[in-house]
């Protein structure tokens, strides 16, 4: 625990607090909870349905932060338990969401159940017991760029003016409502809008983080070894799993779509300086990603492919990579946003937050990560006799 006195960005010392993380369990949660623990005196209430990723935070009992972290098992959608956590509380982080892409279409209503309704309650006792509130929102707010409708050809497609994304500028565009991948978006943009109005009506003090592509270890889950085998994880995990297993890549629709990717490590010090800097952070909508880090999807396959071979020492495979057509991979009513490039200049100007680690480096620690975790698991899984 740090001990000397944390200053924050205008120079005054920064009062410990209690923390009401919900989702603290998952991939963002689990890298927020130990940073939090290791550099700052804040308490955490942990809530969660699982806490696999959190385990070795809650059984260090030799730890230094003792008991500066609670786990408390809940289901947000119905526990009674909820507002009076809330309430301990100085702050409330959601974390909660259904956040894979495979779910958007074959569980619509769970998706904007999840991501609107069960949400609901926390932006209410929030408001209602004037408690600050962290809510995680989504980059595919955005939808799709207004370059994509231009024609393949202009020029115009090179401005940045029609692709790059600033949370106080930028429409919002999405497909069709039979494409019901936007069936996320739309929940989460609902939800960002219902936030913001509370603030303005109600004085609740929000901020609203748009993540743009957060990966690094313990991101999502390797299907049939700590996840559903049947299960379709987001790309990073989707292509991490292939290269264990030493099956082709599959590319969707040819891996065009282009992305920016963050490492969490620098993300989660950006959520860091939201925590500790309400004065700056309340009432902003802030862009949280690494604009220098864009590739297609196809090319971050090929970097995968190349930085898992010098990670596991084997060679590549001669075909390393296979397309298939979204509709195959997700099926009916799958839609994609074509460029996610984020404008950072909402979060230079409050939080003087930049990102700092480059693509190669952070997939080379998150497949060192990967291949230390689970190679040894696939093999077995892989070892099996099949029931024929």
């Amino acid at each position: 625990m740090a001990t000397e006195v944390r200053l924050d960005l205008d120079g005054r010392p920064i009062k410990p607090m209690t923390i009401c993380m919900i989702g603290a369990g998952g991939f963002i949660g689990s890298h927020l909870c130990e940073k939090i623990l290791s550099e700052t005196a804040h308490k955490i209430l942990a809530l969660d349905v699982y806490n696999d990723k959190i385990r070795h935070l809650l059984e260090g009992e030799s730890l230094s932060w003792g008991d500066r972290i609670q786990f408390h098992r809940i289901n947000i959608k119905h526990d009674s338990r909820l507002e009076g956590l809330i309430k301990m509380a100085d702050l409330t982080i959601n974390l909660a969401a259904i956040c894979t892409p495979a779910d958007y279409n074959t569980r619509p209503l769970d998706t904007i159940y999840s991501n609107f309704i069960d949400a609901l309650p926390v932006v209410k006792y929030c408001s209602e017991n004037n408690k600050r509130l962290i809510h995680f929102s989504t980059c595919e707010v955005y939808g799709k760029t207004i370059g994509s409708f231009l024609p393949k050809d202009s020029p115009l497609r090179q401005d940045p003016a029609y692709y790059i994304l600033k949370e106080d500028a930028s429409p919002c565009i999405f497909g069709s409502i039979e494409k019901q991948r936007w069936s996320y978006a739309c929940a989460k943009q609902l939800i960002e809008r219902l936030i913001y109005a509370e603030g303005a009506e109600n004085g609740l003090e929000f901020t609203i983080v748009r993540p743009f592509n957060w990966i690094g270890p313990r991101m999502d889950f390797i299907p049939g070894v700590d996840g559903p085998s049947e299960g379709v994880p987001r790309v990073l995990a989707c292509f991490s799993n292939a290269l264990l297993r030493r099956e082709p890549l599959k590319l969707v629709d040819g891996g065009q779509s282009q992305r920016t990717f963050v490492y969490i490590k620098d993300a989660i010090e950006a959520v860091l300086l939201m925590i500790e800097n309400p004065g700056r952070a309340n009432g902003q909508i802030f862009n949280v990603g690494n604009p220098h880090n864009e590739v297609t999807v196809r090319q971050l396959a090929e970097m995968m492919t190349e930085v898992y071979s010098k990670v596991s020492g084997e060679a590549p495979l001669e075909v390393p990579t296979i397309d298939i057509s979204s509709k195959e991979f997700y099926g009916e009513g799958y839609d994609d946003s074509d460029k996610r490039i984020p404008d950072m200049t909402i979060i230079n100007r409050q939080l003087g937050w930049n990102p700092k680690t480059s693509l190669w480096d952070l997939l080379d620690s998150t497949l060192t990560y990967q291949h230390n975790t689970y190679a040894e698991a696939i093999k077995k899984v892989m070892a099996k006799p099949t029931a024929s």
